[in-house]
């Protein structure tokens, strides 16, 4: 299956926040968020692709992990993710698969699903991208299979990424639609932005719509900002050099994110390596 990364990390989010996790990032997605902060795993999706016995040694490389997170992209759409979460959990790995729900579970090994299913703020633009927005609206909810999760036996998470005040009416219409008790507390509310000056301004009206319906208030990444902006940093570098041919994986370190990228010449072992360093709140490549 192709894989965009594989990363240690510390799990920033939902009911296991801090906890040590192995991130297995597919590549390849069937929507197109207007925000999305990985485009390198849906509007361009790029990786290695990996047979099931490599990911899984490359997981097991990380001993003192015992949990491991399958996202994406839309990791539900990867060929042999079944198989995968299969193996993983032979291993007695706690399994968390990061979905947005559009795809039924069938059985799938998973502890914790996070589903995140997208509301109208993520469609994309109707000009530029007249068929991905109407695929991606007639796909982004099938409260069919949000119940079939729900019904499987798994224990469960929402996150929605909101925009304005005005979605949460749309998500708990989204919610009632279910027909099903999901508790407030299993609800989480994300601000939607690509810069820190909007996130910090959604956050304090945000908090506070999450203190008065009950639900949990879902701080973005540190680094979430900086990701969306070296994603479309990337595709622009991308396309405008003839030199390189796409980036091969991100490796997210506490200083930065270091993208890499292979060298269009297959006789040379030589690569090229850019560092999107925080500065000054900024993205800057050297």
């Amino acid at each position: 299956m192709l894989i965009s990364e594989i990363f240690y990390s510390i799990q920033g989010e939902g009911g296991l926040a801090g906890v040590p996790s192995v991130f297995v990032r597919t590549s390849g997605c069937n929507l197109r968020c207007a925000w999305c902060d990985t485009p390198y795993a849906s509007w361009q999706p790029e990786g290695k692709p990996r047979t099931v016995e490599e990911i899984v040694v490359a997981v097991q490389s990380h001993s003192a992990a015992r949990h491991v997170v399958l996202t994406g992209g839309e990791p539900m759409i990867a060929k042999e993710i079944r198989e995968l979460a299969a193996e993983l959990k032979l291993l007695d790995y706690h399994i968390t698969i990061e979905t947005a729900a559009t795809v039924a579970p069938e059985g799938i090994a998973c502890d914790l699903a996070s589903l995140s299913p997208k509301l109208l703020n993520s469609a994309p633009d109707g000009t530029q991208h007249a068929a991905w927005r109407k695929k991606h609206e007639a796909t982004r909810w099938q409260p069919s299979v949000v119940r079939a999760w729900l019904d499987g036996g798994y224990g469960y998470q929402f996150k929605f990424v909101v925009a304005q005040p005005g979605d949460l009416d749309e998500l708990a219409g989204m919610l009632a639609s279910l027909k099903r008790d999901i508790p407030r507390d299993k609800v989480m509310l994300m601000p939607e932005g690509i810069t820190q000056e909007v996130l910090r301004a959604r956050a304090g009206w945000l908090g506070d719509l999450c203190k008065s319906h009950g639900y949990r208030y879902a701080p973005p990444p540190p680094d979430r900002a900086l990701r969306q902006q070296a994603g479309h940093v990337i595709q622009r570098l991308r396309m405008a050099s003839a030199t390189f041919k796409g980036w091969q994986t991100v490796a997210e370190t506490q200083s930065g994110v270091q993208c890499f990228w292979p060298s269009v010449d297959v006789g040379s072992a030589a690569h090229s390596t850019w560092h999107c360093w925080r500065q000054a709140g900024s993205l800057t490549s050297q």
